[in-house]
């Protein structure tokens, strides 16, 4: 690569975005007059912005005598809650009170009361019974026959009741719902107020019933709890803002391109593909730095004004840390660079710039859980959450505004390692974008509905496209999340395995089968429908067994690292109870259920259908990772599954592609689950058996399964592992015509660069 040219092509597009009017006044102008615009209208907004009063009714109240004041009349006989029921003065001009009396039974009063409700004449209405009265004073009575009786007839004595007023509020409504939390606080100050009062007539302090009261020492200084606010803000602002600013100047260098016309006169120039993405790649990221800076300096500059007007008035909310610029702009490099290659891969497949605006929705969802995930409360850095990305960096530079920077040290690596990672992936799919000619020189699709599915049927080729694939995938996580909420499994043997089979058939095989009919003319090709080399399911199922206990210790991490959720620990509970069913044939039916049922139906669909219209990239191992993260979503209940699967596909799409048969990963997939059913049961029980053997695994605390295997069993499983995939590998396999294709790119570019 050489770096004039990079440094060539960066001037240029940073000349020619320069010169569009638009760019600079959305980069630079905009920014500038946002925030202080915001501001002036969110000043003027909040004038029109006050407690609205709400008009409360009561229904039969009467004022018991001797009793705390819940109603009080002016002079002008305007009757309002008592003012000492309110913490804060001005507070009783909220509640606007009207008294009636009734003789009605209580369900024509509630009756009444939801009319009124509902037509908005009162937000609430407040019902007390016709012997309230009677009973609060009945009430303190009692309370003095029970002081003067001794202990045995104070137990004998049933304990006094008053019946309790009822309040009819619509939830629905939102005026209804804050004249309800008035009404609640006002009531329960009276209603505490006539506690104490009753603990006076008995000469009892009021210390009686609250007889300490807990002091607040905070040991955070005024700095930290500013910091700790700006620490939940300022992340989240930063990458947003750095996405934003890296997508629409990658729209117009790539898509822009294409539909000017200048693109082709680039790619014929002497700078290779590679130089070309560095060039648009740095110019992006520049821009996007550039965005992120002004927006957050105009977000600055107009907030230190307009909270040093709030800040007089006492609400502790101060300016940002010192460091805090130092700390966003070391966080917004990274970014930036995986966000500029993220946007500069997705604009090179859209045809214009339309279509490439429509690609930023994707990726903003994708990208906004995680920025968003670590605001939740209680969630923390931890070595988990750091090997997260995006939401790693966020709970870093949030410890960095805090001052943590203990913490910091601690997991900085990890986040370092997981971005740069993240980054560099970015950059290579960008390149690799770049260097595929189907995705620069794509024609747009033209006619209607009826012309494309016409085309679709028509012009079907032997496997999906990729498009078809990604269709699959997706659809089977859609119908997955339907049925996850909608299928009620009963609670018996016989429920769960109804419940297994319904969604592997319904969910997995039905639309893989639906998709293949469709979009492909070999079913045997797009399925991998053929006999598989020699030896290689017995490998197959021999690999199972070397590697089930390094499936175990990868468990064990993984819980380690994302401790599991006790609601799932205890659906996974009951799941296995429901296993439990005293019959010969239960191994058999289980085995049937959980082992052959998923072989079959998710391998036809993840290493069949989807990883066959995947390997139209042209590379075989970005198929075997897409198709693996497909069948690792579906298998999301936690994300530790999520993540073996995940692993597993990867080698299930390596072996089914290594031996160019679906039966191998079958066998394999089918070993996998039966040694996870079987084997760790049958291992507890022969050590329970033969104590001398019990250095073999760790079970279990019932001692009826095995958590983990010897280090000694593992390696030798390792290894055993490692000389089966090396057979794998040497197996001459089939391509697929674009692999074919980037391989001869490949070979005939090696020897020129050489």
């Amino acid at each position: 690569m050489t770096w004039s040219n990079v440094r060539r092509i960066l001037v240029r597009e940073v000349r020619d975005q320069m010169r569009d009017r638009r760019t600079l006044f959305m980069i630079f102008v905009l920014p500038l007059m946002l925030y202080p615009l915001l501001g002036m209208s969110l000043m003027q907004v909040t004038q029109f912005v006050r407690e609205q009063p709400t008009k409360v009714l009561l229904v039969g109240f009467k004022e018991p005598p001797d009793f705390p004041k819940l109603v009080r009349s002016d002079a002008d006989g305007t009757q309002h809650f008592a003012d000492e029921l309110f913490t804060e003065v001005g507070q009783v001009r909220l509640l606007q009170l009207e008294l009636r009396a009734t003789d009605a039974d209580p369900e024509q009063v509630r009756a009444e009361a939801e009319k009124l409700v509902q037509d908005g004449a009162f937000e609430a209405v407040v019902y007390f019974p016709p012997d309230f009265n009677e009973k609060l004073i009945e009430f303190r009575k009692q309370l003095r026959l029970l002081d003067e009786s001794n202990s045995q007839e104070r137990n004998e004595k049933a304990q006094p009741t008053v019946p309790s007023p009822k309040v009819f509020f619509n939830t629905a409504k939102e005026k209804s719902q804050l004249a309800y939390r008035r009404l609640r606080d006002v009531l329960d100050k009276w209603s505490n107020d006539i506690g104490l009062k009753n603990l006076a007539s008995r000469n009892l302090p009021a210390t009686t019933a609250r007889p300490f009261e807990y002091l607040n020492d905070d040991f955070a200084e005024k700095s930290q709890r500013e910091a700790a606010i700006w620490s939940k803000i300022l992340p989240f602002l930063l990458l947003i803002w750095a996405l934003t600013g890296a997508f629409y100047p990658a729209i117009d260098l790539c898509a822009g391109e294409k539909e000017r016309g200048t693109l082709e006169t680039l790619l014929s120039s002497p700078a290779e593909r590679g130089e070309i993405v560095w060039g648009k790649l740095l110019t992006v990221m520049l821009f996007s730095v550039v965005t992120a800076v002004l927006n957050i300096l105009s977000m600055g500059i107009t907030g230190t004004f307009a909270l040093s007007a709030i800040d007089k008035m006492g609400s502790g909310f101060g300016a940002p840390p010192p460091l805090a610029p130092i700390w966003l702009f070391l966080a917004l490099l990274p970014m930036s660079a995986m966000f500029s290659a993220l946007c500069i891969a997705l604009a090179s497949i859209a045809r214009s710039t339309k279509e490439g605006q429509y690609y930023l929705m994707p990726l903003v969802l994708v990208t906004m859980p995680l920025v968003i995930l670590p605001m939740a409360p209680g969630i923390e850095l931890n070595l988990g959450m750091s090997l997260i990305p995006v939401s790693g960096v966020v709970l870093l530079l949030k410890l960095m505004l805090e001052g943590q920077y203990w913490e910091v040290l601690r997991y900085i690596l990890p986040v370092a390692a997981v971005t740069g990672a993240c980054c560099l992936l970015a950059i290579r799919w960008a390149v690799d974008q770049f260097n595929s000619e189907n995705v620069l020189f794509r024609e747009s699709e033209r006619g209607g509905l009826g012309t494309w599915f016409r085309h679709l049927l028509r012009d079907r080729e032997d496997t999906p496209s990729v498009a078809g694939s990604v269709f699959c995938g997706v659809l089977i996580l859609t119908i997955y999340f339907f049925m996850n909420f909608s299928l009620q499994m009963e609670p018996s043997f016989f429920g769960f395995v109804k419940a297994v089979v319904t969604t592997q058939l319904v969910v997995v095989f039905m639309p893989t089968m639906m998709m293949t009919l469709i979009t492909a003319r070999s079913v045997r090709q797009t399925l991998l429908l053929v006999p598989p080399k020699l030896l290689a399911v017995p490998a197959a199922i021999v690999l199972a067994f070397a590697l089930h206990p390094t499936a175990l210790l990868l468990l064990k991490l993984l819980n380690l690292l994302y401790p599991p959720n006790p609601q799932v620990l205890e659906s996974l509970k009951h799941m296995v109870e429901f296993m439990q069913y005293p019959s010969d044939w239960t191994p058999w039916i289980l085995f049937a259920v959980m082992a052959v049922t998923p072989a079959v139906c998710e391998e036809l669909a993840f290493r069949g259908f989807i990883l066959s219209g995947f390997r139209k990239l042209g590379n075989t191992w970005r198929a075997i990772i897409f198709s693996a993260l497909f069948f690792g979503a579906s298998h999301g209940m936690a994300v530790q599954q999520a993540i073996s699967a995940s692993i597993l596909g990867l080698l299930l799409g390596y072996l089914a592609v290594q031996s160019g048969s679906i039966f191998t990963g079958m066998f394999f997939h089918m070993t996998h689950n039966g040694l996870v059913l079987f084997l760790g049961g049958w291992v507890a029980e022969k050590i329970v058996r033969y104590p001398r053997w019990e250095w073999v695994a760790e079970l279990s605390p019932e001692k009826d399964s095995v958590t983990g295997y010897h280090p000694f069993i593992v390696a030798t499983g390792i290894i055993i592992a490692g000389a089966i995939l090396r057979w794998f590998s040497r197996l001459p396999h089939p391509l697929s015509y674009e692999e074919e294709l980037q391989e001869a790119i490949r070979e005939r570019s090696e020897p020129a660069t050489a």
